[in-house]
């Protein structure tokens, strides 16, 4: 015997109702995630542009930047279509997906997902010295070490900048980036 409930309708009927009405919501979440990610590939694709590695950080003078990318495999997708082809300062750019365990060896650069807090802080640990231009997207992260951090300010993705952690991994930021940036923090001295 079926369930009826208000004016005789069954509760899947509710169901489908309440879906059928809040799916222009969902899908405009769906497309916003789509959209930060592609955002976020372009800042990062343009980060490697923008950032001097010191002496010695690549094998040979045509090694590419290694983009690494922890825990957001859709954003590392995304990446490797931004930058299919591309280069920064002539170098190829390739990008590496970073699972739990994983050497950051050869690593150029690192975007480390919030999702998993306790990884994050093993990368940033790991990273710690190197040089390795750290990005997350979570302010608990940034206070940890990252050298820039994305959040979102008057309704736009937007970046952070610590040039406290970037001189300790020995990497010079242009002041063109840092122009663009949404807050820089500056080197105590």
């Amino acid at each position: 015997m079926a369930v009826r409930t208000l004016q005789g309708r069954s509760p899947a009927f509710w169901v489908a109702l309440l879906l059928a009405a809040l799916w222009p919501l969902f899908a405009h979440a769906q497309s916003n995630a789509a959209l930060e990610r592609q955002v976020k590939a372009a800042y990062l694709y343009k980060f490697a542009g923008f950032v001097e590695w010191p002496e010695g950080s690549f094998a040979r003078p045509d090694s590419p930047v290694v983009i690494g990318v922890a825990g957001a495999d859709a954003l590392a997708e995304q990446l490797e279509q931004t930058v299919a082809g591309h280069s920064a300062n002539g170098r190829p750019l390739q990008v590496r997906r970073i699972k739990r365990g994983d050497s950051l060896a050869g690593i150029h650069m690192l975007f480390i997902s919030s999702l998993d807090k306790a990884h994050a802080q093993e990368l940033l640990a790991a990273s710690r010295g190197q040089p390795v231009l750290t990005v997350t997207d979570a302010d608990e992260t940034y206070g940890l070490g990252s050298m820039i951090n994305f959040l979102i300010a008057d309704e736009r993705l937007r970046f952070e900048v610590s040039l406290k952690h970037a001189a300790v991994a020995r990497l010079k930021i242009s002041a063109r980036m840092l122009s663009a940036a949404f807050r820089v923090q500056q080197v105590a001295g």
